[in-house]
C-alpha cells in the first residue's frame, strides 16, 4: 500500500498546470521543439499547443517562444516564466516526496550554514532526496 498525491498550480482559482503540463514544458525544454516534445510524450501536436495556450491564457504571459522554419527547422524555448513554472513544480514535488519519505524532526541548532536536526521518524534509503523548508518558503498551498 502507498500514499499518492496529485497537485497542480493555480492562479486566481484557475488551473495553470499539473503533472501533464510539467511533462510538456520539460520535454519542450529538452527537445527545443513542440513537435518533437509531443512525439516523445505520445501526444498530438494540437493537444500540446492548446495546453500551452491555455497556460498562457491563465497566466497572461508567454511560457514558450518559437522561431519558425529555416534550414534546420524552427525551435522553441521556454521563457523565464516557463522556467519558473518548471522550478516551482519540481521544488514542490521534491518537498512532497520528502514528506512522504517520512521526514519528521526538530531543528536543534543552526551553526553557520549547517542545520543540526534530530529526526523522530526516518524511512530513508541511500540516495533519497530530502527537502527542508519553512512554510513561508513555498507559495500558498491549499489542501482540498
Amino acid at each position: 500500500m502507498e500514499v499518492c498525491l496529485r497537485f497542480w498550480i493555480e492562479m486566481n482559482g484557475k488551473s495553470v498546470m499539473g503533472r501533464g503540463g510539467y511533462e510538456i514544458l520539460k520535454a519542450i525544454d529538452e527537445f527545443k521543439s513542440i513537435s518533437k516534445a509531443s512525439k516523445a510524450l505520445g501526444m498530438s501536436y494540437r493537444f500540446v499547443w492548446n495546453y500551452i495556450k491555455r497556460i498562457e491564457s491563465v497566466l497572461g504571459e508567454k511560457v514558450v517562444e518559437s522561431e519558425r522554419g529555416g534550414v534546420e527547422g524552427g525551435k522553441t524555448e521556454l521563457t523565464s516564466t516557463g522556467r519558473k513554472l518548471l522550478k516551482l513544480y519540481d521544488d514542490f514535488e521534491r518537498t512532497l516526496r520528502s514528506a512522504l519519505n517520512g521526514v519528521r524532526g526538530r531543528v536543534e541548532r543552526v551553526e553557520g550554514g549547517r542545520i543540526v536536526v534530530s529526526i523522530e521518524r526516518c524511512v530513508f534509503n541511500v540516495g533519497d532526496e530530502v527537502s527542508i523548508f519553512k512554510p513561508c518558503d513555498l507559495p500558498r498551498v491549499i489542501l482540498k
